[in-house]
């Protein structure tokens, strides 16, 4: 298994949780997506080996990734949840570079995760 996801739960509203997606080698981009019933999967954050970072813009000042390289860990810390962020999370990575514009796009990456529940209830 490439990548192992972790920290899913229930929390109310307003609540927080942190989730860790440990990886068995420094991939070039680690990033989280997910996806609620009914949707189609969403970039929430990415990570860049030597640091860089991005989000969706919906989740900007409330969720914020990071890594530890010398762990080959990505979290994904989740602040000020909202019912409507309930969905299964994902951890995703590829080794190689990508366009800026091709970070958000799922068919990019080339490992999963088993995916994580996240529910946030009102």
């Amino acid at each position: 298994v490439q990548l192992q996801a972790s920290g899913g739960g229930l929390v109310l509203a307003g609540g927080s949780l942190r989730l860790s997606c440990a990886a068995v080698e420094p991939f070039y981009y680690m990033a989280w997506f997910r996806q609620a019933p009914g949707k189609e999967r969403e970039f929430v954050a990415a990570t860049r080996l030597s640091g860089g970072t991005y989000y969706a813009d919906s989740m900007k000042g409330r969720f914020t990734i990071s890594r530890d390289n010398a762990r080959n860990t990505a979290y994904l810390q989740m602040n000020s949840l909202k019912p409507e962020d309930t969905a299964v999370y994902y951890c995703a990575a590829v080794r190689t570079h990508l366009p800026v514009g091709s970070i958000f796009t799922p068919l990019r990456y080339d490992y999963w995760g088993q995916g994580t529940l996240v529910t946030v209830s009102s």
